[in-house]
């Protein structure tokens, strides 16, 4: 679940209920009825370009969108007794989880796939330790993960390790340590973190860097102060928060930036309400959903992580989002992980 990987495929998320021109119509309200609508139809046309086209990462739409839906209080909207099920038929032989029913495990989509599973208490269903298996097979001598079997290193698939077994209580599968101490090595000398050392910092990447380091008890790495410097320059005129200098402010990061600053106790360091102003002013009043930008067209991947951003904003109506595991804290609360934050 980071910007680095998804944005990419962003473009393809549109929804076929959203219209581009309808941004600058919103009210200054989240329009609940509408996104949850929104996201329950998501599925419903099977012969459109946008479903054909993210078929390679269903599983991490499905945990957006439920997770959205979570965080409105609407989650009985969903068939959950359906996702469920898929999710389970999307298990590999080797424990890890395809992004589609057939397709190759990956980190990214096993993560998405125990994710789900914890939202809907429905973790004894798995193999934990088939799971766990799979994940160790995935950590390299260095101490960083293998998204897959081909070998690409980041620190996205750090956090998707440790955030798994971590929700599993399968942690001490993996060298934990060795595992932060390359997390520690991406970091830069402004206080940020890119996907593999010397890379440079980016939004996305430092939320995979803090959340690993803090499921891993390691977050001595972080300097708060020149990491929270860093973010809170992300926020530019319209208040909206970008993922690099000078490049254009994107809903999504109002996750990515919002949860590093909750988890180093930088969150009062942007400004709250004209950060939620640019979401709100992202919302399509017709079709429902959450666009990356005004006068954009929704995705469900936009409409997660703007609701999740107000969420930690404490956003009235909302339930509470645990910034590490991206999860509803009611759901992390009856997993027994908030000490680890």
């Amino acid at each position: 679940p980071t910007a680095a990987y998804t944005h990419r495929f962003v473009v393809s998320m549109a929804s076929t209920a959203g219209q581009p021109g309808l941004a600058s119509e919103i009210t200054k309200t989240l329009l609940v009825d509408k996104h949850a609508e929104y996201i329950f139809n998501l599925d419903k046309d099977t012969e459109s370009f946008e479903f054909v086209a993210t078929e390679h990462l269903r599983m991490s739409g499905i945990y957006w969108g439920i997770t959205a839906m979570a965080l409105m209080g609407r989650l009985d909207d969903m068939d959950n007794d359906k996702i469920v099920k898929f999710v389970i038929d999307c298990q590999s032989p080797s424990g890890g989880f395809g992004g589609n029913l057939q397709h190759d495990p990956h980190l990214l989509y096993t993560l998405s796939a125990v994710q789900i599973l914890a939202l809907y208490d429905k973790l004894h269903l798995i193999d934990a330790g088939r799971i766990a298996d799979y994940v160790k097979g995935l950590q390299s001598e260095d101490g960083s993960f293998m998204g897959d079997e081909w070998g690409e290193i980041d620190t996205r698939f750090t956090y998707c390790a440790l955030s798994c077994l971590s929700i599993l209580g399968k942690l001490d599968h993996v060298d934990v340590g060795k595992a932060t101490d390359f997390v520690a090595a991406c970091g830069n000398f402004d206080g940020g973190f890119g996907a593999t050392p010397g890379d440079e910092s980016h939004a996305g990447q430092i939320f995979t860097a803090v959340g690993a380091l803090a499921i891993g008890g390691a977050l001595h790495h972080v300097d708060r102060d020149l990491l929270g410097w860093w973010l809170c320059e992300r926020q530019v005129k319209s208040g909206g928060l970008n993922g690099r200098p000078e490049k254009l402010p994107d809903v999504c990061y109002s996750w990515w930036v919002l949860s590093s600053l909750s988890v180093i106790k930088r969150l009062d360091w942007i400004s709250s309400h004209n950060l939620q102003d640019f979401i709100l002013s992202c919302q399509d009043p017709e079709g429902g959903g959450i666009s990356d930008r005004p006068d954009d067209m929704a995705d469900v991947f936009h409409t997660f992580f703007g609701i999740a951003g107000l969420s930690l904003m404490g956003y009235p109506g909302l339930k509470d989002i645990d910034p590490v595991y991206a999860l509803p804290t009611e759901t992390v609360e009856r997993l027994g992980l908030l000490t680890l934050v």
